[in-house]
């Protein structure tokens, strides 16, 4: 374990960076081998979703400069010198703090996520990823950059209450980035191989209802690991109710193209609909 942790938390920007790559390169050569729904019109909405990211990336990183326990994975060494949280007031370490830690994040995700949906200031950040009016991987990159810094925020608190060692933050992050872009990917499984799928993960069919425009079915399958919390607190739905071919995707108010452009989208939450 120690030799495990020495190893993620030195090289914690390029896990990331090669795990996000990786999956987003495969997943882009998916959708156009074995699309889900046709028409995504990658070249309409592409520039905007990763012109967002870069966005953000730089948000962060700024934040880092300037304030680096604002990292999780900084936060985490910080408590773990000082022996703060509740898993090592409790005893828990190597492998199994490190999997309780990740099970901890991402039950702490689904909730933000819910929070994110019913708290209408909140929602007005969070509705910009729900305003892709299709749907394919580059949705899950696609985050208004202050609810990115609020996310961050939240984890760096949950982070230090846990004591969560810098190895479960670091596997956090990037199971989060890699399912985010995998769940929301415009691909095609074949039906035995996504009910299998979703025992233990978040499938992209499950995860499109989501991004339904029907708003009873936008506030169901929040989670984006794991499918368990979504079945624990009854937010779980199999199947949207127009079929996956048929559904409308995105936001009913939200659907000027004019307003899809990067710009248009960092806007997007100052502006009444």
């Amino acid at each position: 374990m120690d030799a495990f942790t020495a190893f993620v938390t030195a090289h914690e920007p390029a896990l990331r960076l090669a795990g996000f790559a990786a999956v987003l390169f495969l997943m882009a050569a998916l959708e156009a081998a074995r699309p889900r729904r046709p028409g995504a019109q990658r070249a309409g909405r592409w520039p905007a979703n990763l012109g967002v990211v870069v966005i953000d990336a730089l948000t962060v990183r700024g934040l880092a400069f300037l304030l680096p326990l604002l990292l999780p994975v900084a936060a985490a060494a910080w408590a773990a010198e000082r022996g703060w949280g509740l898993l090592p007031v409790l005893g828990v370490e190597g492998w199994a703090a490190l999997v309780i830690a990740v099970l901890a994040l991402d039950l702490a995700i689904y909730g933000q996520h819910v929070a994110f949906h019913k708290v209408p200031l909140l929602w007005r950040l969070h509705r910009m990823h729900h305003s892709d009016m299709a749907i394919d991987t580059t949705t899950g990159l696609r985050f208004h950059p202050i609810e990115i810094v609020i996310s961050i925020l939240i984890k760096v608190v949950l982070v230090v209450a846990l004591g969560a060692p810098a190895a479960a933050v670091v596997v956090f992050e990037v199971l989060l980035n890699a399912t985010s872009l995998f769940n929301h990917a415009n691909v095609a499984l074949p039906g035995r191989l996504d009910r299998a799928l979703r025992l233990v993960l978040v499938t992209p069919d499950m995860h499109r209802v989501h991004h339904s425009v029907h708003r009873d079915e936008t506030d169901s399958n929040f989670g984006f690991n794991v499918p368990w919390w979504d079945r624990l607190f009854g937010t779980y739905r199999a199947q949207p109710r127009d079929g996956h071919a048929g559904m409308t995707i995105g936001v009913s108010e939200l659907r000027d193209p004019a307003r899809q452009g990067l710009l248009g989208l960092l806007a997007q939450p100052f502006r009444k609909p």
